[in-house]
């Protein structure tokens, strides 16, 4: 039981660091367009939960970009901890 939850949080954290990298992508592509993205905006709305989460953990001068990079660099550790777990559970 405790080796599915770790596998299923894994992939979550995995579908949320994809997201996010997709959505930096997408920043790059559109540029100022990216706001009328149908696709940018469906990122945004599945990674707003860890980027709220990361802002509050930094101070109020952080840039939206520091802030994603931040995300996705914790979501990335939050991954290989969740397989280490995995491997030794």
């Amino acid at each position: 039981m405790i080796l599915f939850t770790i596998s299923a949080l894994r992939a979550v954290v995995e579908m949320l660091a994809l997201c996010l990298l997709a959505q930096g992508v997408l920043y790059l592509l559109a540029g100022q367009g990216r706001a009328g993205n149908a696709i940018y905006r469906f990122f945004a709305l599945l990674t707003d939960p860890p980027r709220r989460l990361v802002a509050r953990l930094l101070q109020a001068k952080s840039s939206a970009t520091m802030v994603g990079v931040i995300s996705f660099v914790l979501l990335f550790l939050l991954w290989i901890g969740l397989a280490l777990a995995r491997k030794f559970v």
